[in-house]
């Protein structure tokens, strides 16, 4: 004990004599050594290149591709002020033209409100699968636990209470948003409101609250597809959303966006917003008629159609006529039942059929900063195995469901898209979720056959080049929802034109109208 005690004694009154902290370090090439002989850790030499060296480096990092920064969101006034009416617990309705931002502010406003909530009560749906599938939500009649309706409000809240999912969704929602709400029909808004007003109001503090004190994000534009009417209803009936007679007090701000980021040619603009509203402007006539060609459309073009059958007809066709080996990749679904169900209506294709050749388009976002978003076209060039590095990859490549997706092993497409990037394609994965809880899931090749795409599918798509024919439209806002997809004149084809199909219904004239004024 006596012998420890002495040791550290000796110990401190060496670190607290001179000779320690007048301790100085002389460095060599290998290691640093003390005034009385100590060695530290050996330090790796730095490697000094030649001339030559240095060069080939440089002009490597020159070439190498580098991820560009995330730009920073620049808001809008008008999509600041619907962010901070949302932000402070406001219900608002966020409308505006094709390309005007409203998909990027509902995805902010989403984050935001997640953080601020708790993800299991913030519900995300949208009126159709393939939008509900693009916002990870899920369909709005799926949240609501009613099925396709078609009984009376007593029958369908008998059914909402006997759904004990559905019920407790509405009891912890306290966030609602939906999305493409254009499709939403009036009867169907009034039944969701009466049944968040019956279910919520056992409590008093929510009692006599329209939607049961719930707050609303509702978006979307009236003057694109309209509802698909279940059975033809009298004339003057009520259709759209906001002829429900709980819509003006489910909101405390209502508001159309007016900036388009889509298109920036002010031609271009200004027949849009003609069409929108069933305007026949005979200078945008002209450049209409201009626009259409009688030779061989432009390959890169999309084609759109009206229906499905004609989109899957020319797919077909295209896709044999290059007789080339076809690979075939079978979606992997998991899940609960009705919300697998979604997720087949969704964009992404429960077989996928690839060859090379092909002109395909991605159905999911993977990369906005790279533009490899929804809607990126480009051409299959080669099939490579999922380990070989000779192409770049996007997406999971590694995910173990990708030997049950591909028939052919392990081969994943090679794409080279329009904008010049090349890249091999892995899995991306679509979910539908119930608040903060995963109820499906599907994995699949995020590609679609882009020879033809149906009108419906392409709502919220932004293309380089498209090709159409008017004269098949049918209904309002089907012409509209076509021509907004494009970017430019240039990248806009039509083999035939009907300027009787720019047709817009009156009372969504009406509404804007009234949304117009009241903001003045």
């Amino acid at each position: 004990m006596k012998q420890l005690f002495s040791s550290a004694l000796a110990t401190l009154r060496y670190y607290s004599s001179a000779t320690y902290h007048s301790t100085k370090w002389s460095k060599n090439r290998y290691n640093y050594k003390s005034k009385w002989g100590g060695l530290s850790s050996p330090i790796k030499p730095k490697t000094r290149w030649t001339n030559e060296q240095s060069q080939v480096l440089n002009k490597s990092k020159m070439n190498s591709p580098k991820m560009p920064r995330k730009p920073r969101m620049k808001w809008t006034d008008e999509q600041t002020q619907v962010l901070n009416a949302i932000l402070e617990g406001k219900s608002v309705f966020v409308s505006g033209s094709a390309g005007t931002g409203k998909t990027a502010l509902l995805e902010h406003v989403i984050k935001k409100l997640k953080k601020i909530h708790g993800r299991s009560q913030v519900f995300v749906t949208a009126s159709t699968g393939v939008a509900a599938c693009a916002l990870n939500g899920m369909t709005l009649h799926s949240f609501a636990g009613t099925g396709l309706g078609g009984v009376d409000r007593a029958s369908l809240l008998s059914r909402v209470l006997s759904d004990r999912r559905a019920y407790r969704r509405w009891i912890k929602a306290k966030v609602l948003v939906m999305d493409e709400s254009s499709m939403i029909e009036a009867d169907f808004f009034n039944d969701l409101e009466f049944i968040a007003s019956e279910i919520r109001g056992q409590d008093p503090l929510l009692k006599g609250k329209v939607w049961g004190g719930i707050q609303l994000v509702v978006s979307g534009d009236f003057f694109q597809l309209p509802p698909v009417l279940k059975k033809k209803k009298k004339k003057g009936a009520k259709v759209f959303a906001f002829e429900a007679d709980c819509w003006n007090a489910s909101f405390d701000l209502q508001i159309e966006l007016t900036k388009v980021f889509r298109q920036s040619e002010a031609d271009l603009v200004k027949l849009l917003q003609g069409i929108r509203r069933g305007e026949s402007d005979p200078e945008d006539l002209q450049i209409l008629k201009q626009r259409c060609f009688s030779s061989e459309e432009d390959p890169s073009a999309v084609q759109l159609f009206p229906r499905n059958e004609d989109v899957n007809r020319v797919n077909k066709k295209h896709l044999q006529s290059l007789s080339e080996q076809i690979f075939v990749y079978s979606a992997v679904d998991s899940g609960e039942e009705p919300s697998k169900k979604q997720l087949r209506s969704g964009i992404a294709p429960d077989q996928l059929e690839l060859c090379k050749g092909a002109r395909v388009m991605l159905c999911k976002n993977i990369n906005p900063w790279l533009k490899l978003v929804n809607g990126a076209t480009g051409t299959i060039i080669d099939f490579h195995d999922k380990i070989d590095a000779f192409y770049e990859s996007a997406g999971n490549c590694d995910d173990s469901d990708i030997h049950s997706i591909c028939s052919d092993g392990y081969l994943l497409p090679v794409v080279k898209f329009d904008s010049g990037q090349v890249l091999k394609i892995g899995l991306e994965t679509w979910v539908v979720m119930d608040g903060e809880r995963v109820v499906a899931k599907r994995k699949q090749i995020p590609l679609i056959l882009a020879w033809a795409l149906s009108i419906h599918k392409c709502q919220g798509m932004t293309l380089d080049r498209l090709h159409t024919d008017l004269r098949r439209a049918f209904g309002c806002g089907m012409v509209y929802v076509a021509l907004s997809r494009v970017k430019t004149l240039d990248g806009l084809h039509l083999s035939g034109f009907n300027p009787s199909k720019i047709e817009a219904d009156p009372k969504v004239l009406q509404f804007y109208q009234n949304l117009s004024s009241s903001r003045y």
